[in-house]
């Protein structure tokens, strides 16, 4: 593993201030730990982050998530493992994630507001891109 390039962390404080702010409120958010720490984990996945694959494993694994659920995450479509809530948020985070491409279409955003309520979305969809920028930062500065 590389050094870290820049501490960015304390470089930049007011601004990595806010993101922890921005983690803490959604920590208290109605979609619940659980799922946000999934969101996180696939997104991780999909932006190959190490740092954060391996912090947000570990936190599943700590509340409780059954390991056979985690190795199964990147094939979520395929899996029995999944709620229909969760389908819908993963599906919402892998095109969020990968936005160039498949620009939030309708038949990806609709089966959100049968699972969640427009709260839930936003946070839903705050989540997706704070956990886009945290990998970006982690990866970009070899964290």
């Amino acid at each position: 593993m590389s050094n870290l390039r820049q501490p960015y962390h304390e470089l930049s404080q007011e601004a990595y201030s806010g993101f922890i702010q921005a983690k803490k409120a959604l920590e208290k958010s109605a979609l619940g730990g659980e799922l946000i720490e999934l969101i996180y984990l696939r997104v991780s996945q999909i932006n190959g982050c190490a740092f954060c694959l391996e912090m947000h494993s570990s936190a599943l694994r700590k509340r409780g998530v059954d390991q056979a659920r985690l190795d199964a995450l990147a094939g979520w479509r395929v899996s029995h493992r999944f709620s229909e809530r969760e389908r819908a948020a993963l599906a919402w985070a892998e095109d969020l994630t990968d936005i160039a491409r498949c620009r939030a279409e309708d038949a990806v955003y609709l089966p959100l507001e049968a699972c969640f309520s427009p709260q839930e979305v936003s946070d839903l969809t705050f989540a997706v891109s704070l956990m886009n920028a945290f990998n970006r930062l982690a990866i970009g500065m070899r964290q």
